[in-house]
């Protein structure tokens, strides 16, 4: 493809995750802040036409080499990838964040990282500061800990990192999320909500369109940041565990929608059976405690958090899945989710 002079001019972001969650929301931020987008799939010609805006290359993630030509001329990459379906994480993550640093380290880029809550356990809990400490009750928090730590070696050798943790992502065009296929089922009307979280114990969701726009002021003061600069997003913070079924709630208009608990114990009998609900319940422990992120840091350096009113948020979440009337995103699973994003 040609492209005109004025658009070659523009800084160039490389987005490893433009088709999910939070490289989705950022890939579009960061055309709007006049960046030049690159995305990396392994089948870009399916995808041109949904999104002209990017240029579109092929790669996977999985490979160096694809990743470091990709990255050519780039001075962001954003690493916006992750197993689908919460699986295979042992094989999969590490390498892939090898290969971004390889990439980066290699153009000089820096690289904006969504951070995940699988770092702590119950001994952080909670209240989780950028400093608390990591120590993971499962393989994927370790796994994440251990991506974190390469991170930050590799800015300490010079690449600037800077890493935004959110809690649960919701939002428009993101359909492999709790909130999509856990709390509702995508394009049909809202009939009951399923929530996963134990009442009186408060959870953290981050609307995906604030946590870009979070990560792009951050980006826009990168001289002024470390090397490592890892922050903390308070998001929209359930007090209770019910403030989001509430939300959802008003938005649909009936107050008196039923509100059902997920079903842990069934998901821990079939967890033997489905690969995929095994992975899940591991994580269950997220849902029975309060947990709530500290943006004290990040405060202090924007000043204050990008922040959507809940019902507006929830509002663009659920007209995207169609359950307001509009065309809906890929379908859920009664049991959850089918699929996880580079959020959680």
């Amino acid at each position: 493809m040609t492209y005109p002079p004025r658009f070659l001019e523009q800084p160039l972001a490389l987005v490893l995750g433009a088709t999910g969650g939070v490289g989705g929301a950022l890939a579009e931020a960061l055309v709007k802040r006049g960046y030049r987008v690159r995305a990396m799939h392994r089948r870009p010609e399916q995808l041109a036409k949904a999104h002209p805006a990017y240029e579109w290359v092929k790669g996977d993630a999985m490979n160096a080499a694809d990743v470091r030509a990709a990255a050519e001329g780039a001075g962001v990459i954003v690493h916006g990838v992750n197993p689908p379906g919460y699986r295979n994480w042992g094989e999969l993550v590490l390498p892939m964040i090898d290969n971004t640093i390889a990439a980066a380290q290699a153009v000089g880029a820096r690289i904006l990282m969504p951070g995940t809550i699988y770092n702590f356990g119950p001994d952080s809990f909670p209240l989780l500061v950028e400093d608390s400490l990591q120590a993971p009750l499962t393989s994927k928090g370790r796994i994440r800990v251990e991506l974190e730590r390469r991170l930050e070696a590799a800015a300490r050798d010079g690449t600037q990192v800077i890493l935004v943790r959110a809690g649960d992502f919701f939002g428009p065009n993101a359909g492999n999320n709790w909130f999509a296929q856990g709390l509702i089922k995508p394009g049909k009307p809202v009939r009951f909500v399923i929530n996963p979280g134990r009442q009186g114990a408060g959870h953290a969701w981050a609307y995906l369109p604030d946590v870009a726009e979070t990560f792009l002021r951050l980006l826009e003061r990168a001289d002024r940041l470390p090397a490592f600069g890892r922050y903390h997003m308070d998001g929209f913070f359930d007090e209770d565990g019910l403030q989001m079924a509430g939300a959802i709630r008003r938005v649909v208009g009936q107050p008196d929608i039923r509100v059902w608990s997920f079903p842990w114990a069934l998901a821990g009998l079939a967890r033997p059976f489905m690969p995929l609900l095994r992975e899940i319940h591991e994580m269950r422990y997220l849902w029975r405690q309060t947990i709530r992120l500290d943006n004290t840091r990040l405060r202090a350096v924007l000043g204050e958090e990008p922040h959507t009113p809940i019902d507006l948020a929830v509002t663009a979440t659920l007209t995207s899945l169609g359950c307001l009337g509009e065309p809906s995103s890929p379908k859920g699973s009664r049991f959850g989710l089918q699929a996880s994003e580079a959020g959680r």
